[in-house]
């Protein structure tokens, strides 16, 4: 880990704090190496359902790589193969949420699109600003913001690199809901501790599931779904939720 990237775990949820708002939460490459350890501490552990993303300060969630860290690759090869804090969020199997508190440009707005839930407060600010610098993202810009607001609006973001405000993102489906800056974490932590109370495969598996509805053919994406809820009907906790169902009374789901 490293000062500028916090992970903390209470009652299930994980939070991922980018800390280095005198630099908009640029990300430098120790904080992209803290950030894939911390997801793969989520991963493997069991205390963990669900993982809130955001960054520290009011003006950024995060301005996405600190630029002046970019030219000590030692070619554009030794950049392309980093190690990705973008892949390193798509990567994690709990239910991820980012509260966007300002600043999402660049890999700042391709790592709220790698989490599975958008909440942004009244004062975030969204763009694909890399088209002013002579290059263009490669953290999953063009395919995220393509399945989030289609295929105009994205063409919009990549090709004028301008930004859009929170209610422009909420009209295009790039977020879930718009909240006042300082109800912002608190209701990212809301929806964590929901969805820690729900069967943690389960959730794990929808997430899976929905990733194939984007990905696979129609049929196909049917096929698989139908597999996934075998898996989870032969759980453990599947047992329990059918119990607790039939006893009046809240499940008690152990990942199982």
């Amino acid at each position: 880990m490293t000062d500028e990237l916090k992970f903390t775990v209470a009652d299930r949820v994980a939070t991922i704090l980018i800390d280095r708002a005198h630099k908009l939460n640029a990300m430098t490459p120790a904080m992209a190496d803290a950030l894939v350890a911390a997801v793969a501490e989520c991963n493997a552990s069991d205390a963990v359902r669900a993982v809130v993303v955001t960054g520290a300060g009011e003006k950024a969630f995060s301005a996405g790589s600190d630029i002046t860290t970019l030219d000590g690759y030692a070619t554009a090869w030794d950049f392309r193969n980093r190690a990705d804090y973008c892949d390193a969020l798509r990567a994690c199997r709990k239910p991820t949420i980012a509260a966007i508190n300002g600043y999402a440009l660049g890999g700042g707005l391709e790592t709220a699109m790698a989490c599975d839930i958008r909440l942004a407060s009244t004062t975030a600010r969204f763009a694909a600003p890399e088209i002013k610098l002579g290059w263009i993202g490669g953290g999953g810009m063009a395919a995220g913001l393509a399945y989030s607001i289609g295929a105009s609006n994205a063409a919009m973001m990549l090709l004028t690199g301008d930004m859009i405000d929170a209610d422009q993102a909420r009209a295009w489906g790039l977020v879930s809901e718009v909240l006042a800056p300082d109800a912002l974490v608190a209701r990212a932590q809301q929806i964590a501790a929901v969805i820690a109370t729900r069967a943690p495969i389960a959730a794990e598996t929808a997430k899976l599931n929905l990733r194939a509805a984007f990905t696979m053919p129609w049929d196909k994406a049917i096929e698989y779904e139908r597999d996934l809820q075998a898996i989870c009907f032969a759980t453990d906790d599947a047992r329990e939720g059918r119990a607790a169902f039939a006893e009046k009374r809240a499940p008690e789901f152990r990942r199982r």
